[in-house]
């Protein structure tokens, strides 16, 4: 009693080219973390006068995003 899978459901041409740009901008993420972690193993951790303190850059990133958002009346 074989049952044979669902068959997959094709995306439209724009949904699909949207999925492949989603998936190269996180691959392009990953390789940029996995870049930080293999420095970070060759070389040991920054000094941390060489650091942004995480406040600094929790701030930017709200920041960034209050920009993107549209302003409410």
């Amino acid at each position: 009693m074989s049952q044979e899978p669902a068959a997959r459901q094709p995306l439209e041409p724009a949904a699909a080219d949207a999925v492949r740009a989603y998936a190269a901008r996180t691959r392009a993420d990953a390789d940029r973390f996995a870049s930080a972690l293999e420095d970070i193993a060759a070389n040991g951790l920054p000094a941390v006068e060489e650091c942004t303190p995480w406040e600094e850059l929790r701030e930017a990133h709200l920041a960034r995003l209050a920009a993107q958002r549209p302003a409410v009346a």
